[in-house]
């Protein structure tokens, strides 16, 4: 007997093992038909191969003939390709009248189809992961409810982390990779703009990584914050136009955003592709990208600035740490300052297999309410098991697969392009998460 309903899953990577084991149990359940799509062959064998009501297909997503292929057979479809790559499954979805999941920002391409989307009566639902995603679902409900008892919202400041758990914190940067690493050295790029007591600020790349600006998590401790692009650009889809304070930030150890301020300075985020790495070792990049922007002389000077809040020393050691005497070759042809960044890190910050990550968020928010000022914070934190099955793999994935059984089941029977910010949307999404442990404490 066929199966009833067919998810197909494009992209196995880091982020997509929880939403895969998810989805492998959901078949199983409903007797539904999962596919996963990915051009590394080794990767979904692993996740997915042998398992019943699941398919593994290696897939290069830019075949069209054989992502068409797979698209014309899904009721929804899941991307978990690298931003960029959502777009040509978004035209194949309103080609072939299929929904449509992701979670990764709203881009402007994906906007501009939102008439078609409307007009084949297909739900398009984005920044449906953690951040964007669980924030947006969490904070829509403390605000609805905050509402519903006639309070007005002054003030709303959203901070999220992927971190690395205290147990596995063993290196100067307080900091392993757990998602992305393309993003992780990207971040911040585009600077930031958000609206703190009433004026908008705008700052640039070279400004956010500030380790004063620090804000506290219950039972966690002190972290940084830098903030995220455009804030201003999700006021209305709150609906706080009348809130003095708007700001949605990325949490990270303060001793990250003092080294990582080191490296913007030193210029080692840089994309133009000049290094040819081909037998050169990481000391000597170090060596030849110093000379070349003339560093030599003052490294010990820029990234030995005192800190209150932070160790001495903890500037240098963050910059050996990353292989200033490292003899280790990098063979990867001609490379941007970025490029060799990222090969150093995807080293240096790995989470080893036993190693857990840690994902905090946390909101605090002030209103008004019987012309009595109220605040209230409500903070989220959930700590991996392992290398593979992390926090960050888990608050991604899980949101996805719950969304598209939601669909599936027609108990999510919105069209056109969306996040999750209505509450019917949101509400089931966050009452499973709860099963799962994905909770946020209110104080």
């Amino acid at each position: 007997m066929p199966l009833s309903k067919h998810i197909v899953l494009f992209g196995a990577g880091k982020s997509a093992t929880v939403l895969i084991d998810y989805l492998k149990e959901l078949s199983l359940e409903k007797g539904w038909q999962l596919t996963i799509a990915d051009n590394n062959y080794e990767t979904i064998q692993a996740k997915a191969g042998g398992h019943p009501n699941t398919l593994a297909v290696q897939l290069d997503i830019e075949n069209a003939e054989a992502r068409k292929a797979l698209v014309q057979q899904a009721d929804v479809v899941i991307s978990m390709m690298p931003h960029a790559l959502h777009f040509l499954l978004a035209m194949d979805c309103i080609e072939f009248e299929k929904h449509l999941l992701t979670a990764s920002y709203v881009d402007e391409a994906i906007q501009q189809l939102n008439d078609q989307i409307k007009e084949k009566k297909l739900l398009f639902l984005c920044e449906m992961g953690l951040d964007p995603g669980i924030d947006h679902m969490s904070a829509m409900q403390l605000f609805n409810s905050i509402r519903a008892k006639g309070g007005t919202i002054t003030s709303f400041r959203s901070h999220c982390g992927g971190l690395v758990a205290p147990e596995s914190d063993d290196n100067p940067w307080h900091y392993k990779i757990s998602w992305n690493p393309r993003n992780i050295i990207l971040a911040g790029k585009s600077g930031a703009i958000y609206k703190e007591n009433g004026v908008v600020t705008h700052l640039a790349y070279e400004e956010l990584f500030d380790a004063d600006r620090q804000v506290t998590v219950p039972l966690q401790g002190v972290y940084a914050y830098y903030p995220n692009r455009d804030s201003l650009g999700y006021i209305d889809l709150y609906d706080l136009k009348d809130a003095s304070t708007f700001i949605r930030t990325t949490l990270r150890h303060p001793e990250f955003s003092f080294g990582w301020k080191h490296i913007i300075d030193l210029k080692l985020t840089n994309e133009d592709k000049v290094y040819d790495t081909d037998g050169m070792s990481v000391a000597a990049f170090f060596k030849l990208h110093f000379e070349k922007y003339g560093f030599t002389n003052r490294l010990n000077d820029m990234v030995g600035q005192e800190n209150p809040s932070i160790n001495t020393g903890t500037g240098i050691n963050q910059l050996n740490f990353l292989g200033l005497d490292d003899d280790m070759l990098i063979n990867k042809g001609l490379c941007s300052a970025a490029d060799v960044l990222q090969f150093i890190l995807e080293r240096k910050l790995a989470l080893q297999p036993n190693d857990k990550d840690l994902i905090v968020m946390l909101h605090e928010i002030e209103y008004e309410l019987n012309y009595t000022h109220h605040t209230i914070n409500s903070s989220l934190v959930v700590k991996g098991e392992d290398s593979i099955h992390t926090a960050m793999a888990k608050t991604v994935g899980l949101p996805l697969g719950i969304a598209a059984k939601l669909i599936l089941e027609n108990k999510i029977q919105e069209t056109g392009l969306h996040i999750p910010v209505i509450p019917s949307i949101y509400e089931p999404v966050l009452e499973e998460l709860v099963q799962h442990g994905i909770c946020f404490n209110e104080y």
